[in-house]
């Protein structure tokens, strides 16, 4: 499967990015990193600059009909950075719209909430996106991860980087569950 992991071209959080990347590797996918610039993106480990990635598609020449799923990896700057810019709101949107199962990791669902995806769904976050989740019309849990079924597709959601073992888990899971279906 191939699975878009979405970032901007800097502030995410690179052990959510690396790691789940990892993983998909691990299980045969083939993760693809989108973002808003072609280039490199630059990742962080919390607030320090950390390493760069070349970008793979950019928002806007690539679609989410060419991908089975989405990871939407965290940061703090890096949803913030996403959420501003249209066209990758409505990537993360078609997703959602097709029927296609997305993960999002610690403050990833900023951009759930621009794209207005959360309304029904139950889901975590790191937890300052609590009252953020609540307002857009989403439940918000404390749980390493969670699973929401309450919509047109899969929505896995884990609160942070101690959490990624699990997410990486469940997200596959799901991810593979979906493809199979």
């Amino acid at each position: 499967m191939r699975i878009a992991f979405l970032t901007a071209p800097e502030g995410v959080e690179q052990i959510e990015l690396t790691d789940p990347w990892q993983a998909a590797v691990d299980a045969g996918h083939e993760p693809v990193l989108v973002s808003t610039k072609s280039g490199k993106i630059q990742a962080f480990n919390h607030l320090d600059k950390a390493d760069t990635f070349p970008v793979q598609e950019v928002v806007g020449e690539t679609s989410a009909d060419s991908f089975g799923a989405l990871v939407l990896p965290g940061g703090v700057a890096n949803p913030d950075f996403l959420r501003m810019d249209e066209k990758a709101v409505a990537f993360v949107r078609d997703f959602f719209t097709q029927g296609r199962p997305v993960a999002a990791i610690c403050h990833a669902p900023w951009t759930l909430v621009e794209a207005d995806v959360v309304r029904g769904r139950v889901l975590t976050s790191w937890p300052s996106l609590q009252t953020d989740i609540r307002n857009a019309g989403g439940t918000w849990v404390d749980e390493q991860v969670k699973v929401c079924d309450h919509g047109n597709n899969k929505l896995v959601t884990s609160r942070k980087p101690d959490d990624l073992k699990a997410f990486c888990e469940t997200f596959l899971d799901v991810f593979e569950k979906e493809a199979a279906a």
